[in-house]
């Protein structure tokens, strides 16, 4: 079968092959045969080292298929079954899971280190232990979430990891209040969908913060109210909030540099949400006196912060509402042959969200 493979750490460009095989299919798994998948920031990070990841690997996680076949003791799950991929999958039984932080569960990442797949050569594992750049992955059957026959594949994918964790860095985590400033640096896909949880919870204000004009651009469609660049923010952040600063700031880069003024955009009382995954020896820095003296809530947003099963669900509703616009997310779509294409359009700023057809 075809898949794109990245061969080493810190290459740019992925290898899509035939002779790449799904392997580790058994009792608990599911075969897939996907037939979405988004491209995701994290999977560039991946393929730079900057999040951590064997290889060679097939990236992907952000997709959307149907259920092949079932493993023993596979329950709710048979051939034909639509599925969105969770990457994250919570165990059930963990501390985390029994709290209700089901998307603090390591059950998921335990999986990165266990081949996907298999060519001639050796095995190849799939980002975070899934591998959505092909077409077809074995994977836990609690990574194959069920979804409604209305729900597009392009759709479902956008759901399992960029919308949910925007969304959720808005509703589940910052808790955004009615009638508040919020300021969202970083526009890609997961920042769109944080403007749109903003929205959706009654954001007075929401500025949007971005380098690229297109996509500053495109957050006005989404919802914001302004957008700006990242020069312009302070000047901003006057004009609206007095100079006091915004109620909320999403940070959705993963940057130490952006995490700074993030917080310094953030009123006293405030809260800064970092929604972007960063490096692991990228470290963000604040005082002891102004952590002390400013009361700002610095929240990290795991995965959008809360069940990702409900958040799911949510999405659906919201986007059968109409409330939110999951569509127009989409910029680009492409083939898998052309996936080095769709690669170079994220890396410029040109596309929100590439569909990545199989």
């Amino acid at each position: 079968m075809r898949a794109a493979v990245l061969h080493e750490i810190g290459q740019d460009k992925l290898e899509v092959l035939d002779d790449v095989e799904a392997v580790g299919f058994g009792p608990g798994k599911v075969r897939l045969r996907i037939r979405a998948t988004g491209l995701c920031h994290s999977d560039v990070s991946a393929m730079s080292g900057v999040l951590p990841q064997p290889a060679p690997f097939v990236p992907g996680h952000e997709g959307a298929g149907e259920v092949l076949d079932t493993g023993d003791g596979v329950t709710g799950l048979s051939a034909g079954d639509r599925v969105l991929v969770c990457w994250l999958p919570a165990c059930g039984v963990c501390p985390a899971c029994r709290r209700g932080q089901t998307q603090l569960c390591l059950a998921g990442f335990m999986n990165a280190g266990t081949p996907n797949f298999k060519r001639p050569g050796g095995d190849v594992f799939g980002f975070a232990g899934t591998g959505t750049f092909t077409e077809e992955v074995v994977v836990d059957a609690g990574c194959a979430v069920p979804i409604p026959d209305d729900v597009p594949f392009e759709i479902a994918a956008l759901i399992g990891c960029g919308v949910t964790t925007g969304l959720g860095a808005a509703i589940n985590t910052a808790q955004v209040q009615a009638g508040s400033s919020v300021a969202v640096i970083g526009c890609g896909g997961v920042g769109i969908s944080t403007i749109q949880g903003a929205r959706v919870q009654g954001a007075a204000q929401i500025v949007a913060v971005d380098p690229v004009a297109s996509r500053r651009e495109a957050a006005l469609r989404f919802g914001a109210t302004e957008a700006v660049s990242p020069d312009e923010l302070a000047d901003a952040k006057q004009r609206i909030t007095g100079g006091e600063g915004f109620d909320y700031v999403f940070e959705v880069v993963g940057k130490s540099a952006t995490a700074r003024t993030a917080y310094e955009s953030t009123r006293r009382g405030g809260t800064l949400c970092i929604v972007g995954a960063g490096a692991m020896d990228d470290n963000f820095q604040v005082n002891m006196f102004e952590l002390f003296f400013d009361e700002k809530r610095i929240l990290p947003s795991m995965y959008g912060g809360g069940d990702v099963l409900r958040s799911y669900e949510r999405a659906i509703a919201l986007w059968r509402a109409g409330r939110i616009d999951l569509e127009s997310m989409i910029t680009h779509r492409v083939q898998l042959a052309e996936i080095n294409d769709a690669l170079g359009q994220m890396r410029t700023g040109e596309a929100l969200r590439t569909c990545i057809e199989l």
